[in-house]
């Protein structure tokens, strides 16, 4: 029986029988602190931190360990987390986390390459996970992530937290009434204003206190430089997909999630580094992606250092119906009527507020079934993850190609081989794709 079962069920038996009213304050004390789901956070840099500061704010939960390939970064976060009077021991090999039996579940906020290999090592170390979007750098990683919840069955959870949000929710039950009438386009999209190009800088002696081979781990065997590092990965091949899905991973899956659908029939991609051809990223800062599907068509589209996107919103999803249009984003949603004779279609729906804070309702969904052991109550649970992340990818591909691609939802793959040959990340430095 693992340990907070055990608590939980002491702590009936010692209510049914009265004695918990003469138990001593400081064993009672110790016995609740026992009770507590004790998570470590492996890459605590950028999200792997929110997440961590999300967890804690519920009283369920209890961090005792943080790993990061940077001591720069450790230090600080050891320094902030001590100010909350909270006290973590630290790790740079993340194999370290996963042998310790005290933690029950782990936060993975590593870079995207990484999120295959450690999620399936802390599943077969028998942790809870909690790994932050997209699921997998490759079509095949997002397959073997589910075999692995499968096989493991352990919860998973992908940090996709406006799924947990109620006016996300509320939205999709509004297109899924039909009140917008037929609905043959979806557009989805992320204007990021605040991204500015990245000046080419020359490759650097790695900084001290950071371990860079692990940090590169599968990935090609390079020079330190400072643009591949921490936040800005995001922007190369090696490491991430870009924008596509940095941030397609959330408006799209909503638009999945409005018309019930799964894979498309065909992907076209067209776009470039338009706006800063000479920055030293890799990934395009500007993108149009056409998903088409039987009944309707579902387009993306991205763009750095502009924040004017459809609807004057810089990110969002919009179902365009017959009847009328419903944009939503992280702000809120609203219907907007269309005209027939001078009058609305449909009622007009006023602009709803967000009214929670959808990463924090998300990281107490985790610990919900973490409890619970209901893995159907997840609201990212790892199935759904993978999916967004592969339809995704399937846009990259399609860009890397400049051609229009189809995929073949019987055989899991492209009808095109050279497609198919970016179904699969390469690993490089004596990493070999993970096997369950």
């Amino acid at each position: 029986m693992k340990r907070r079962n055990f608590i939980q069920s002491s702590s009936i038996l010692l209510a049914s029988t009265g004695l918990a009213s003469v138990m001593p304050l400081d064993l009672l004390a110790s016995a609740a602190k026992a009770d507590k789901i004790r998570f470590a956070v492996i890459g605590v840099n950028g999200m792997g931190w929110s997440n961590l500061n999300a967890l804690i704010k519920d009283s369920r939960a209890q961090c005792i360990a943080i790993c990061d390939v940077d001591k720069n970064v450790l230090n600080k976060r050891t320094a902030e987390l001590a100010k909350k009077n909270i006290t973590v021991t630290t790790a740079s090999d993340y194999k370290t986390i996963l042998a310790n039996k005290d933690i029950d579940a782990v936060v993975i906020g590593t870079p995207d390459h990484w999120h295959c290999k450690i999620m399936v090592d802390a599943l077969a170390a028998g942790k809870d996970v909690y790994v932050e979007k997209p699921a997998g750098n490759s079509i095949e990683e997002c397959n073997i992530m589910v075999a692995a919840q499968k096989k493991y069955n352990k919860a998973v959870q992908v940090g996709q937290w406006q799924r947990s949000q109620k006016h996300f929710a509320d939205a999709m039950a509004y297109v899924h009434s039909g009140k917008l009438g037929n609905v043959r386009l979806v557009k989805a999209w992320a204007y990021q204003g605040w991204m500015k190009a990245i000046p080419t800088v020359a490759d650097s002696p790695v900084p001290e206190g950071v371990d860079y081979a692990a940090w590169l781990g599968p990935a090609t065997k390079r020079p330190f430089n400072k643009n591949r590092f921490h936040f800005e990965f995001r922007w190369f091949w090696d490491y991430a997909g870009g924008l596509m899905t940095d941030w397609g991973v959330h408006m799209i899956d909503f638009g999945l999630i409005g018309m019930k659908a799964e894979t498309p029939i065909s992907v076209v991609a067209s776009g470039g580094k338009f706006a800063n051809p000479n920055d030293a990223s890799e990934t395009p800062d500007t993108l149009t992606t056409i998903y088409q599907f039987k009944d309707f068509n579902l387009q993306w589209e991205h763009a750095t250092g502009i924040d004017g996107g459809p609807y004057n919103r810089n990110h969002g999803v919009a179902f365009i119906g017959n009847n009328g249009t419903l944009v939503v984003n992280r702000q809120g949603w609203e219907v907007i009527p269309e005209k027939a004779d001078g009058k609305d279609k449909i009622e007009r729906v006023e602009f709803q507020k967000s009214v929670d804070n959808g990463l924090e309702k998300h990281t107490s969904n985790f610990l919900d079934v973490v409890q619970s052991r209901k893995f159907e109550d997840l609201k990212a649970p790892i199935e759904a993850g993978s999916h967004i992340a592969k339809i995704c990818q399937m846009g990259n591909i399609a860009y890397r190609l400049g051609k229009k691609i189809y995929w073949d939802a019987d055989k899991n793959k492209f009808t095109d081989s050279e497609a198919n040959k970016y179904l699969t990340a390469a690993y490089h430095n004596g990493y070999k794709l993970p096997t369950v």
